[in-house]
């Protein structure tokens, strides 16, 4: 069974909050230190759209959602409009078995047909070498660290930030 891959829907909101919050409770790779209910996730949903830079897509096996691969608003300043923020979510058990990729990769094809983006970012909190090789996989640079900047878990946590070229020149 191959992976499907989709714009998200408002079906899809409980799966995702339910693999986001896995890892708000669970890990250092996000800074969210409570979990969300669905209700307290419906507006950061709401930014995302079938066109343009703000994208969200999901991975399915059959029918269970998987994962997601969402760009968004890098910075609210209006000279930061060509940038974006990528992040990748996937069901823990889904790791390791390509399905990252394949999500990530029709991101940012799809990044790479708008003419309004010319940038895009990703922030790992570290250690986190799986979504470094990720990263480096599909051809992020790393452009620099930020030291101890979150503080989960009784400790401090650094963040690399990577950066590729999505203006398809």
């Amino acid at each position: 069974m191959g992976l499907d891959i989709r714009q998200a829907d408002s079906r899809d909101l409980n799966r995702l909050v339910e693999i986001y919050n896995h890892y708000v409770t669970e890990t250092h790779v996000t800074f969210d230190t409570e979990p969300f209910a669905v209700a307290a996730r419906t507006q950061w949903f709401t930014q995302f759209s079938d066109v343009g830079p703000h994208r969200l897509l999901v991975g399915e096996l059959g029918d269970a959602v998987i994962g997601y691969a969402s760009s968004n608003r890098f910075k609210t300043r209006p000279a930061y409009d060509t940038s974006v923020e990528t992040t990748i979510y996937l069901d823990p058990q889904q790791v390791g078995n390509g399905f990252g990729e394949k999500l990530y990769t029709q991101l940012l094809d799809a990044l790479r047909d708008e003419e309004s983006v010319h940038r895009a970012y990703g922030g790992i909190a570290l250690p986190n070498p799986g979504s470094v090789a990720l990263h480096e996989k599909l051809g992020f640079v790393r452009v620099g660290s930020y030291h101890e900047v979150g503080f989960k878990f009784g400790k401090y946590w650094d963040v690399d930030w990577f950066e590729k070229d999505v203006s398809g020149q």
